[in-house]
Formats: structure tokens, sequence, C-alpha cells
């Protein structure tokens, strides 16, 4: 009876356990397809903070806009390898956070 109980909660704790890969899988691939999607276009473009230089009200050069696109759009990349590598690994709650923080600099909820 307790071996009964025992393998029930191994099969319920392995499905809870795919479902929730199942659901950050299915989180990182929506955020690729609306980043995908928007190239070119700023539905989803991930943003920096403002730099001290825009605060001092100091005009942005082209070449400083182009390197902070740059940079945030690393920043993404990075946050949603990191989303893939914890999911493969089955750190379902650090794959959620990750892209719970993908969203943010998406500027998305």
């Amino acid at each position: 009876m307790i071996a009964c109980a025992i393998i029930a909660l191994d099969v319920a704790s392995a499905h809870m356990t795919s479902a929730q890969a199942d659901t950050c899988s299915n989180q990182i691939a929506q955020l690729e397809a609306l980043v995908d999607q928007s190239m070119g276009n700023s539905v989803a473009k991930p943003t920096v903070p403002q730099s001290i230089d825009a605060q001092l009200h100091h005009q942005p050069t082209r070449d400083s806009v182009r390197r902070a696109e740059e940079n945030a759009q690393l920043r993404l990349l990075s946050i949603l390898a990191r989303a893939k590598t914890l999911n493969a690994d089955g750190k379902m709650t650090e794959c959620i956070q990750s892209v719970a923080q993908a969203r943010r600099l998406l500027g998305i909820n």
C-alpha cells in the first residue's frame, strides 16, 4: 500500500515537472516568436535603463543608440539562452524566472 502511494506520488511529480517544462518551453517559444515577428518593429524590442548621459540631457549619438540597442539585444539573447539551459536541466522555477526577466526587458507582462 505504501509502495503504491510512493509510486503514485512519483508519477504525479513527473507529470507536474513535465507540465512545468512544457509551460516554460512554451513561454520561451512564444517570446522567441514575438521577437522574430517584431524584427524592425518596436513591438518587442529589448530596452535598457536610461544612461547617465541621458539623465544629464546629453543628446545621444547614432553610435550610442546603436550600441545600446545591441547591448539590449545581447542581454535578451543571453537571458533566453539561460532559460533554455535551465529548462533542459529541469530547473523550472529558475526557467520561469528567466522568462519573466526577458519579458520585463521587452516591456511586456
